[in-house]
């Protein structure tokens, strides 16, 4: 991940995320990323910019960044993403990212006054208006819904706000922060976050074709293939990386402008020994030993690994005592598919095999947990 600045123009009630004094990334310190990734791994990269608010930087910054990253870094076929509020997002910017095909994700937290209420008077508007630019360039926009303690409550009607603008859902549960004084102000509970999670399988079963729930995607996929697809369910360290605005090198990007969590400088082109030797890493890979000791006897944890370490350090104030305290939403979610998968499979004959699934979805009113895993292990 690539920081261009913590500054951002929103003032969300819950964000622990955003600096206004931050510095902007410097093209410099973009060419430092791209001498010391030219030696550091060979395989595929992603860069997604992130924030505080990426656009923040500019159209200058990525008519210079994008082509310096992808020519430069051709060896690694890089792909790019970024996550804004889109409120500055010009056609200018839409026509350089157009260009490197640098998909959108965005955040958007169910209809307009429950949206507003957490995120500013106005964040509606001006996000639909940055949405429009997109669209108009051709750009693929995603959703980010933060569910918090209030919102919560609503969860009908936010699901049908993405459902009846079929936008593409991303969930995430407000969290707690290292650097809020009052970090469970907005947290959503972790058992009513595994409640949300089975409303929303059940409710992605009823709408199949109508909407994507790219965490029910993840969470199946999880379970088919026995392995976790998304950071939260790796062992990220060494995999994921955030660079911030000054070139700091951090493990993940909630831990940037934390200096205890700095584990090197792109301009110091640090190796990946040079990097696990850090503070930072030797934490993360502590963390790593704590699950495989405490969860060991629990069934989930080959696609789970603990959760989030970022997550689980919070409620300890960095120290490592705990795993995720969403583990009992994974854990319900898990079990919930799980079990739905079983149930299926044990209806399905023995001699017919696993295509037998389809037969058996179409003499139901709602599709399976087996039909989803179909459509998310199917070809585009």
């Amino acid at each position: 991940m690539l920081i261009p600045t913590l500054g951002c123009p929103a003032h969300c009630r819950y964000c622990w995320s955003s600096d206004a004094g931050s510095p902007k990334m410097s093209i410099d310190t973009v060419r430092d990323v791209v001498t010391w990734l030219k030696e550091f791994r060979n395989d595929h990269v992603t860069f997604t910019f992130h924030g505080g608010e990426p656009l923040l930087a500019g159209a200058d910054f990525y008519r210079q960044a994008l082509p310096l990253l992808s020519q430069e870094l051709s060896h690694l076929n890089p792909e790019f993403a970024m996550q804004s509020n889109l409120w500055l997002l010009t056609p200018e910017i839409a026509e350089i990212l157009a260009q490197f095909k640098v998909p959108l994700g965005t955040s958007i937290d169910g209809p307009e006054e429950l949206n507003d209420l957490q995120r500013g008077d106005g964040y509606f508007v001006k996000t639909m208006k940055g949405y429009e630019v997109a669209r108009a360039h051709g750009l693929r926009v995603s959703f980010i819904c933060t569910f918090t303690n209030h919102s919560v409550k609503f969860r009908e009607e936010i699901f049908n706000f993405f459902l009846e603008n079929r936008f593409r859902l991303k969930l995430h549960p407000a969290l707690p922060s290292l650097r809020d004084s009052t970090p469970g102000q907005w947290a959503l509970d972790p058992d009513d976050y595994g409640e949300l999670l089975v409303f929303l399988l059940d409710k992605y079963l009823d709408n199949m074709g109508s909407i994507e729930i790219m965490n029910i995607n993840d969470l199946c996929r999880c379970i088919f293939t026995r392995r976790g697809s998304v950071c939260t369910f790796v062992n990220c360290t060494g995999n994921t990386l955030a660079i911030g605005p000054d070139g700091s090198i951090y493990p993940c990007y909630r831990f940037i402008g934390m200096p205890e969590w700095v584990m090197g400088h792109v301009r110091n082109t640090p190796t990946i020994e040079e990097l696990s030797c850090s503070d930072a890493w030797q934490k993360m890979h502590q963390y790593e030993e704590y699950v495989d000791e405490v969860c060991k006897g629990c069934k989930h944890l080959r696609y789970c690994r603990g959760g989030c370490p970022y997550n689980a350090i919070v409620p300890t104030g960095g120290k490592i005592a705990g795993v995720d305290p969403h583990c009992r939403a994974y854990m319900r979610i898990f079990n919930e598919i799980g079990t739905r998968l079983n149930d299926e499979m044990m209806g399905t004959s023995f001699l017919e095999g696993v295509s037998a699934f389809q037969g058996i979805q179409a003499a139901r009113k709602r599709p399976g947990v087996m039909a989803l895993m179909h459509k998310v292990h199917s070809p585009d």
